[in-house]
């Protein structure tokens, strides 16, 4: 399939620039792919649309503070870090804003949040062929640890904040359930999702289980060829606990839906099927690319908001709206122009899409 195919037009009000004052504010648009038919409602109606014995499975990944301001050595140029995967302690790759003349040896200083000289430094070690930079910090026993201070949130650059992230980013750019620290972008479905909504949903006999996904570049990083099958995912870190593999597959055995929160979700338990169509505990990478047609084997619904043109997140969900056929995108695309057509709110602060 062609990358164009997957195209289509956003007005850039409806490019969602700040997250809803209330988590349960948000709309949500549910698709049924057995008729096409599409319902428009609000977020807390999705209890409505589960059954006694689903199963929501919920990515726990954490969002670290992945954004990190720096002076170039000698020219004291600025140049914004973002940290993108950890090769070991104090040894990441990364993207450098501007990059250009960052070969290597080229050595940052890092800036507090007071635009203050820290004493932890960074060296450009190499360049990726995609790239990206290798950088060795020191100054530091470990720059993860140093972020909390340093670092800001990682919005997606769609959203605009001249003068920085704000307090209410810090909050609301993370979802309730978070753990493990890792990601570099918010697993986004799971943004909509309450304390109280989570509390009734339990109690309709509705199970929660969780997996991590550490999002990285490769969940957001554009297409950029002309054939979808040419395009390959970034490897991002993943957990499956033996307690989660157990439920999932105790829960498709007993002929209930397995339903993923988020794409990455989503990845993750598709990553891990054995040839049985079990899923398997364990911990690894996964740089699995779905796009149509593709049969799924545990996911059986799919919560997801709006995702950007020409994207994996987007080639996902038309795949996700009719496995094992390439006419989802078609659905997947009216679908959209629907939410256009009744403004909703697209992207990461956006709105959330349904599909069962």
């Amino acid at each position: 399939m062609r990358t164009e195919d997957f195209n289509y037009s956003l007005p850039p009000e409806l490019i969602a620039q700040q997250p809803a004052s209330q988590r349960d504010a948000s709309r949500l648009l549910v698709l049924d792919r057995a008729t096409r038919k599409r319902l428009h409602t609000h977020f807390p109606a999705l209890l409505d649309f589960l059954q006694t014995g689903d199963l929501l499975v919920l990515n726990n990944s954490k969002v670290i503070p992945a954004r990190l301001r720096a002076a170039k050595s000698g020219t004291r140029g600025a140049v914004e870090i973002l940290l993108v995967d950890e090769v070991a302690k104090n040894n990441w790759w990364v993207m450098l804003k501007p990059g250009k003349r960052a070969g290597p040896g080229t050595k940052l200083h890092l800036i507090d949040r007071s635009g203050h000289q820290t004493i932890i430094s960074a060296e450009v070690q190499e360049k990726s062929s995609e790239g990206h930079y290798r950088l060795v910090f020191d100054g530091t026993p470990e720059i993860a640890s140093a972020l909390d201070d340093l670092g800001e949130v990682p919005l997606p650059p769609y959203i605009q904040r001249p003068d920085g992230t704000t307090d209410q980013d810090l909050q609301r750019y993370q979802t309730i359930y978070a753990g493990p620290r890792g990601s570099v972008a918010a697993p986004t479905a799971g943004l909509h999702f309450t304390p109280a909504l989570l509390v009734k949903i339990r109690s309709a006999g509705v199970k929660t289980t969780e997996v991590t996904l550490h999002v990285g570049f490769g969940t957001f990083a554009p297409v950029k060829v002309e054939n979808v099958e040419e395009h390959r995912m970034h490897a991002e870190h993943f957990e499956i606990t033996e307690e989660t593999a157990d439920i999932v597959n105790a829960t498709k055995a007993a002929g209930r839906r397995v339903i993923g929160i988020g794409t990455t979700s989503l990845r993750v338990l598709e990553s891990a099927v054995d040839q049985s169509g079990k899923l398997r505990p364990g911990s690894g990478r996964t740089s699995i690319f779905i796009y149509p047609p593709y049969r799924f084997w545990i996911v059986d619904a799919l919560l997801t908001n709006f995702h950007l043109p020409e994207s994996t997140l987007l080639m996902l969900a038309s795949a996700f709206a009719t496995p094992e056929s390439t006419k989802g995108r078609e659905l997947i695309l009216e679908t959209y122009a629907e939410a256009v057509r009744e403004r909703y709110r697209f992207f990461s602060y956006g709105d959330a899409m349904l599909i069962l």
